[in-house]
């Protein structure tokens, strides 16, 4: 039986964490998978990974001995304490973005890559999950049908902000129903039963910030080797929605020419992509929970633009990124 390579997971106990937990359990065997407590975590916890117990180890030099990667999947002060305790030793995968401004970081996204452009580094930085999902779908469309424009209007869930978002939205929605003051500490304004186009202005993170994020990453997946032409980058919108988890997009294109919806429909269809015909219901955030790569469908024709076509995508964001994050991780040992 082959030797399996020891990695570590920081921040066992996030949401992206468990992600990480569930996908070496069950789909990495080669990884031999450490868990290292960040931020509030009590290290000597007990859980569980896969069908086994395991144990939450402090965050530290011991802890990171004898190991051949590092998963980071916990607050960006915990990241930047990993590093530091690994600086160039150690391959890392980076789900947080705390290495993103590094001169030898990476972005990554095996599910966009190519095989012959896919190659080693040291700190592989996950690209936004929003931006993946916008690549391959763009990619792909670009592929058979070019692109002259497109408009995507981006709607974020709570999730994004970690199990603090979570929990926020969902103390504000009960609060809102049992006419209570709400908490703000993530969003500093009214979430539940809202959409939003900017944060409060005590909020922790921006809107545009992330907005910024992800037109940086998605420039970067577009520009990646491919067939033909890269696609053009889109005009980007993005909106907190009140949903707990999940990424769903209203994308709008203009080719340049008149593809028919049956051609569509049949050209979008990869590996990574599912799409739904008018026979079936459109993909919804909640549908889509748990499920690999994105989802389309509610494909119409734009009744005032003959070259242009309506999209609605789907996509689960911390299993989207937790698979691309383990498949990096596959490249390294």
């Amino acid at each position: 039986m082959a030797r399996r390579a020891a990695a570590v997971l920081v921040g066992s106990e996030t949401l992206l964490g468990r992600e990480i937990r569930d996908l070496v359990s069950t789909s990495a065997p080669e990884l031999d998978l450490r868990l290292v407590a960040a931020d509030e975590e009590r290290p000597g916890t007990l859980t569980r990974l896969g069908d086994e117990p395991a144990v939450v180890e402090p965050l530290g030099e011991e802890s990171l001995a004898g190991t051949q990667m590092v998963f980071l999947a916990g607050s960006g002060e915990s990241s930047r304490q990993a590093l530091e305790l690994v600086w160039e030793s150690l391959p890392v995968v980076d789900l947080t973005y705390a290495a993103e401004d590094r001169l030898d970081a990476r972005l990554r996204a095996p599910v966009v890559e190519t095989e012959t452009e896919a190659g080693a580094s040291s700190v592989n930085v996950i690209a936004h999950p929003a931006a993946i999902a916008m690549a391959l779908f763009l990619r792909r469309a670009q592929m058979h049908d070019p692109i002259r424009r497109s408009v995507i209007q981006i709607f974020a869930p709570a999730s994004e902000h970690g199990q603090a978002g979570v929990e926020e939205l969902q103390q504000q929605t009960v609060s809102l129903l049992s006419f209570k003051s709400l908490p703000r500490a993530i969003f500093d304004t009214q979430l539940g039963f809202n959409l939003l186009a900017r944060y409060g202005e005590e909020a922790p993170r921006t809107l545009e910030d992330s907005e910024l994020r992800i037109e940086r990453h998605l420039a970067t997946l577009l520009a990646l080797p491919g067939e033909g032409e890269a696609a053009p980058m889109p005009s980007l919108r993005l909106i907190q929605a009140p949903v707990f988890h999940g990424y769903s997009f209203s994308a709008w294109i203009e080719f340049v020419s008149s593809p028919e919806v049956e051609a569509l429909e049949s050209s979008l269809a990869a590996g990574f992509i599912e799409v739904r015909g008018p026979e079936f219901e459109p993909p919804t955030n909640v549908g889509h929970a748990g499920q690999s790569g994105i989802a389309i469908g509610a494909i119409a024709p734009d009744r005032n633009e003959a070259n242009a076509y309506w999209f609605w995508l789907v996509c689960d964001n911390l299993r989207l990124m937790a698979e691309n994050a383990v498949a990096v991780a596959k490249q390294l040992v």
